[in-house]
């Protein structure tokens, strides 16, 4: 693998005025077998209540699972893209931050399917998600672009 540390700067670079970085995410590491990062739980991230709103916790986990995707594949020829995600939400935070960590459980040439955990300060399990990618080749050929 490349270097990672210049990996997680162009991730964390790319996401800054996305949806990711409005959200605060932040991509802490990346390698073939995992992609960790963590969100903040504040007034981005909460739901009316005061709680992580379980639609930050969906992105936070898709966002995981999609940079872990595209690390397993040609990204000039093909791209991930999400064709289903689904999460459990098992537990409330209120405050600080959470944790993330997408694994793969399949990695083929036409889908992948990653798990993704998230846990509070503590180390509980806030949400349990699993997301599964399209491997899809692109329209375009490089020269193209």
């Amino acid at each position: 693998m490349k270097n990672p540390n210049n990996i997680i700067k162009q991730i964390n670079s790319k996401a800054a005025k996305t949806l990711v970085g409005n959200l605060g995410i932040v991509i802490t590491k990346v390698d073939e077998n995992a992609v960790l990062g963590k969100m903040p739980v504040d007034k981005r991230t909460i739901q009316p209540f005061g709680l992580l709103h379980g639609g930050a916790s969906a992105a936070f986990a898709e966002t995981l699972g999609s940079i872990g995707g595209n690390g397993q594949i040609n990204y000039k020829t093909h791209s991930v893209v999400g064709i289903e995600l689904n999460s459990s939400h098992l537990r409330p935070a209120s405050a600080g931050w959470v944790y993330g960590k997408a694994t793969p459980l399949r990695v083929g040439k036409t889908i992948q399917v990653w798990d993704i955990i998230i846990t509070n300060e503590n180390k509980k399990i806030v949400s349990k998600s699993r997301l599964t990618l399209a491997v899809i080749k692109n329209d375009k050929k490089e020269s193209d672009k």
